[in-house]
């Protein structure tokens, strides 16, 4: 992904909210200027020391994060004014009659906005779910709750958590192994905090966060009104831990070839022995599966012994907390103020809460997001701005395949291969082919629980009924009011977002090099993930199926090893080191992605460099407009965490991408001895 987190996209209406929900002041109308920002760079800062800092420099002295951030940037802009502009459509929303599509989403959204009901009902709504717990007596119904509260993740192969806080988690997508199925994928899961090494790592940070998370668990079993909370949240705690030592470790987790593992259904009870596999798969609506496709074999056979092994009552309190913490934002406010006093200010560093209206986007934007997507591409996404978009894809994708030609080091067998696939790529620009039908979905005015957990069993269900039909690859997984943009390896696709398609990133008024550098660069490094360390483990019809020549796969592996080893280079803190392999995928596609970008600007030149703007060269232009787009302001604690758990590198050191070009050093005037400068011969060159 070009961006490290997908955001939601639309806002509260006046109709619908009080005071708590006032406009936000972000004009609907995109007026940012052309051009490089030339405030926000830093010129006493040499390229060949710190590039990002050379380009943003300024703007990094300039700007504060907003209170209610973790992070500001680029996408934090996007995210303001796509909020603003939904938030007029929702307006519309609201009045539209009963029953309709539109009127799900005021409905949703007023609901959860309306924080006074949610406080008058109390733990009410969620009693019936508490109630059932309570009653659990024996661990076949505890493996039949598992099941019942199974739900589905958007896109396991693309997702920077493969952590669940449900026991499992389930994937349905094209099978590994045959492109004309659906598959059920089964994911490792079951943990509050971010990832195991939250549990396990004696960093002291995380040993910190490891008693904040105990605490936390004992504040919302006291506000449950749950006796011997203390003891229990240690039990709790105890119980995540064990769960933690079965995960597989976040870069294993993104080995494809270690997560193709199909399970006959009936081999369950073999090999994951503790729980009742039959009861689970029942609850969960799966018994008529034959096989699945195991993700991680090791934690699903050390959770299923944990089922066994750990006493029932202690899986009980487990589950209840779950419940209570997977729903704080729909419980009385106290749930959300400690909900976001640990997940926000002590995991991130963010210092104040989002104003419950942009909680409502982000939770409406999460169950109906392509009912809105649907309106806000209407108005803000017209044909000529996707035909102008759709331009730059067809102009990266043919310099992708010039490059493929000139490959030197690649047998004819294997270009072939690569370019069938190249050929077969299925491009998504804006929005879907084809919407998600909500009809099915009850939403009720007034009731916020409810209608949360009625949307997560709707798009549960919804994925439950691809078994059967014939595998779509024109799917989003993004709705086209996201900030973001993916690579989908499995059916050899792209999502371009209608949303990220927009100023700073692309100005229609700006020159070519600087919208190639920027979203050029962005729509390069998504057609790169198909020929990534993951991405070319599938051939064009999305099999996962070697289609190297031996030497071929050994000459591209040693140079994604050249560029992990690179990256493991880097200390975003002192103590914390990048995991190079963690985040190969990403890297090899910036590298690729900003190569096809370079050589679409330059065909678009008539193979010459770009004309002089701003007092800038064309390839000047081209480079400082890829490092302005990564321009990225985080807070310590969002840092750390994301540099253990999360497949992309900081952004600043993704703008240091640049180092592996070539034409950069002439641009930039880069010389020996610069902390940036690397021979020739050391300057990774991946596709």
């Amino acid at each position: 992904m070009k961006h490290n987190h997908t955001l939601a996209a639309f806002a509260a209406a006046l109709a619908l909210a009080g005071p708590a929900a006032a406009q936000p002041a972000v004009s609907l109308v995109n007026n940012h200027p052309p051009g490089l920002d030339l405030a926000g760079m830093d010129r006493s800062v040499k390229p060949g020391d710190d590039f990002f800092a050379y380009a943003n420099g300024g703007w990094m002295k300039a700007t504060e994060i907003p209170p209610d951030r973790s992070q500001w940037g680029v996408s934090g802009e996007l995210v303001e004014l796509t909020t603003a502009r939904v938030q007029d459509l929702i307006k519309m929303a609201a009045i539209a009659p009963p029953g309709t599509e539109a009127r799900k989403i005021g409905d949703y959204y007023s609901s959860y906005l309306d924080e006074a009901k949610i406080n008058a009902l109390g733990l009410k709504p969620l009693q019936p779910t508490l109630a059932r717990i309570a009653a659990i007596k024996d661990k076949k119904a505890l493996a039949a709750e598992f099941g019942r509260e199974l739900r589905a993740d958007v896109d396991a192969l693309n997702s920077t958590n493969f952590d669940t806080d449900h026991l499992f988690g389930l994937w349905v997508e094209q099978d590994l192994n045959d492109p004309k199925r659906y598959a059920p994928y089964l994911l490792q899961g079951g943990l509050g905090m971010p990832d195991r090494d939250y549990y396990l790592s004696s960093n002291p940070h995380m040993v910190a966060d490891r008693a904040a998370y105990r605490a936390h668990i004992a504040k919302v079993l006291t506000l449950a009104g749950i006796k011997d909370a203390e003891a229990k949240a240690q039990r709790i705690f105890d119980l995540e831990t064990k769960i933690a030592q079965t995960h597989a470790p976040r870069a294993e987790s993104e080995d494809v070839l270690k997560a193709n593992n199909p399970w006959a259904t009936a081999d369950f009870a073999k090999k994951a022995p503790g729980l009742d596999w039959t009861a689970f798969f029942a609850a969960a609506g799966l018994e008529k599966r034959p096989q699945f496709i195991v993700w991680h074999p090791k934690a699903t056979a050390g959770e299923a012994a944990l089922v066994a092994s750990q006493p029932l009552p202690v899986w009980k309190e487990y589950l209840a907390f779950r419940q209570l913490d997977h729903y704080s934002n729909v419980l009385p406010k106290p749930f959300a103020d400690e909900r976001f006093a640990f997940y926000g200010t002590t995991l991130s560093g963010t210092p104040q809460q989002l104003a419950r209206w942009k909680r409502a986007v982000n939770a409406t934007n999460s169950a109906l997001g392509e009912a809105v997507g649907k309106l806000y591409v209407a108005k803000y996404f017209p044909a000529d701005s996707k035909a102008k978009v759709q331009h730059m894809v067809d102009e990266l994708i043919a310099a992708f395949r010039v490059r493929i030609d000139k490959l030197d080091w690649m047998a004819p067998d294997t270009k072939a291969e690569a370019r069938r696939k190249l050929a077969t790529l299925k491009v998504g620009v804006g929005y879907p082919d084809h919407w998600i039908d909500y009809s099915a979905l009850r939403v009720a005015p007034g009731d916020a629980l409810g209608n949360a957990q009625r949307a997560e069993l709707f798009e549960y269900r919804r994925n439950l009924a691809k078994f059967g039909r014939p595998v779509d690859r024109g799917e989003w997984a993004m709705t086209p009011q996201t900030v973001n943009a993916v690579n989908l390896p499995v059916r050899n696709a792209l999502n371009f977002p209608a949303a990220i398609l927009q100023a700073p990133d692309f100005n229609p008024a700006n020159p070519i090099a600087m919208n190639m550098g920027a979203t050029g660069a962005t729509i390069g490094h998504e057609i790169s993930h198909s020929f990534d360390d993951q991405g070319a483990q599938f051939d064009a019809d999305g099999r996962l199926r070697n289609w190297w020549t031996p030497a071929d796969l050994a000459h591209f592996q040693a140079s994604g090893h050249a560029l992990a080893v690179q990256f493991s280079q880097y200390h975003p803190f002192p103590d914390i080191t990048l995991n190079g392999e963690q985040m190969l995928s990403e890297n090899i596609a910036d590298i690729a992605g900003l190569n096809a970008a370079y050589d679409a600007y330059r065909l678009a030149n008539g193979g010459k460099e770009g004309p002089s703007q701003q007092g800038f060269t064309g390839d000047q232009q081209f480079f400082i407009a890829f490092a302005q787009s990564w321009r990225t302001k985080t807070r310590e604690a969002t840092a750390r965490q994301r540099a253990i758990t999360d497949g992309h590198a900081p952004a600043e050191f993704r703008a240091d991408t640049v180092r592996n070009m070539d034409p950069w050093y002439p641009a930039s005037d880069v010389k020996p001895g610069e902390k940036l400068y690397l021979p020739p011969d050391q300057r990774v060159r991946i596709w």
